[in-house]
């Protein structure tokens, strides 16, 4: 699911929620908060979760719905068609759970991947890479997107168009606007939905999508909508929703938009030689493909075809250094910017070479590693901050601050400094 950009404004600030109606854009590839929702990023395996506590509005939703009503006529948008959209619209209890709760466990990378890049999606994407082959060409020649990238996307984001959601966006996004977590988020993303309704794209009635308000084929949120999405069978909509169609241009649309080098690869899994730094595998630590390749770092197939010497990449080790290496051109980046997930991104490359007949992940995975729990992580950081390293906020999301905080200890441990968090680690730390 793309992420859209958030911006700041209160219930009643007209003149600012005049400009948001007008404003779409995406945000970079950066540590989130939360999980991008419904994007199929690494997802609870437990039942254990966290509420975040929800202030009470100090307006009833009628209150609210009317002062709204105000501000969307004001921007431009018919009377007649709001109230449509709104027509019996009450707040919905479970779009507030979804968004106040923040899962304990996670799957691993691995399992996630199992998934993913199945072998029964695998099949169902190349029969219709020949099915859609003219629409995929078409698409690819207009904005360089392989198609078997956009295959891969269409795949994961809604199982080729059969999931593309059963909640009322207006409903879900007129919810977490009244009183969700992040309400000048949600109250611009709901005035971008009126944008779309009011383009005449799809009808009040037939607005579903996620309870998010992720829509169409390739998970959509309205703002990204606004700015990316394309009429590319020429009936005069852009319609996410019933033409495969229109969601593969605008999912090409977006990562076009988001830097994609056409005829560059995502990258590929490479060896490591004996006594590698692994301090390395940095997303921040850019260098040339020869320049990996003098440090020892080479395809894992050697038929596979390697990017110029002076491409710009860079090692990623998803499971530490007992796992898989791979290294990640700036391609990858962009498909960030579509799910800021490294375990989605990794897929959508893995899903998308296996579609053109390569090589599944060739290294074996460490499956007996146990994935520290949310609470394990935040219990991490507090530690690793009270040993004084400097992880950034105990929240539970290891981003780079806190890889860079686990790498200086095991430096001082002498042990290898992937930056990967796990148990060990965590028991040392404890007992220290």
């Amino acid at each position: 699911m793309p992420n859209p950009f958030s911006r700041r404004l209160s219930h009643t600030a007209s003149a600012s929620l005049l400009l948001l109606l007008a404003a779409c854009a995406d945000t970079p590839a950066q540590a989130l908060t939360t999980t991008p929702q419904p994007a199929p990023a690494v997802t609870a395996t437990a039942a254990a979760a966290t509420p975040t506590p929800i202030e009470t509005p100090a307006l009833s939703f009628e209150e609210w719905r009317t002062l709204l009503r105000s501000d969307a006529i004001a921007a431009g948008i018919d009377p007649a068609l709001f109230d449509r959209a709104f027509a019996g619209v009450l707040p919905n209890p479970d779009v507030l759970k979804a968004d106040s709760s923040q899962p304990e466990f996670t799957r691993p990378v691995w399992e996630y991947l199992d998934g993913a890049v199945s072998q029964t999606r695998i099949n169902r994407g190349r029969v219709l890479l020949v099915q859609q082959r003219g629409d995929l060409s078409r698409i690819e020649q207009r904005y360089g997107v392989a198609s078997e990238i956009l295959v891969a996307i269409w795949g994961l984001e809604s199982n080729f168009g059969g999931n593309i959601g059963t909640h009322n966006v207006v409903r879900s996004l007129a919810t977490l606007a009244y009183e969700g977590r992040r309400q000048a988020f949600w109250r611009s993303q709901l005035l971008a939905v009126l944008q779309i309704l009011q383009h005449g794209d799809i009808s009040p009635e037939r607005l579903v999508g996620s309870w998010a308000g992720a829509m169409g084929q390739t998970q959509f949120m309205p703002t990204t909508y606004n700015e990316h999405a394309v009429d590319f069978d020429g009936d005069g909509k852009r319609d996410l929703w019933n033409s495969a169609s229109d969601a593969l241009a605008s999912a090409a649309h977006y990562l076009q938009s988001s830097g994609w080098q056409s005829g560059q690869s995502w990258g590929y899994e490479v060896r490591l030689p004996q006594g590698f730094d692994y301090a390395l595998a940095d997303p921040e630590v850019r260098r040339s493909v020869a320049e990996w390749r003098a440090l020892g770092v080479t395809p894992y197939s050697q038929d596979r075809e390697q990017a110029a010497d002076d491409t710009m990449a860079t090692l990623m080790l998803p499971a530490g250094h007992r796992g898989p290496a791979f290294l990640l051109q700036s391609n990858f980046r962009s498909i960030l910017r579509y799910n800021n997930s490294t375990s989605y991104a990794l897929a959508i490359g893995l899903l998308s070479d296996a579609l053109r007949g390569g090589d599944s992940v060739q290294a074996a995975w460490p499956r007996d590693d146990r994935q520290l729990g949310r609470s394990e992580r935040i219990e991490l950081q507090e530690r690793l901050a009270a040993k004084g390293f400097d992880p950034g906020p105990a929240d539970g999301i290891i981003g780079a601050n806190t890889r860079k905080a686990i790498r200086a200890l095991q430096l001082q441990l002498n042990w290898p400094a992937d930056g990967y968090p796990d148990e060990n680690l965590l028991q040392q730390l404890r007992t220290r």
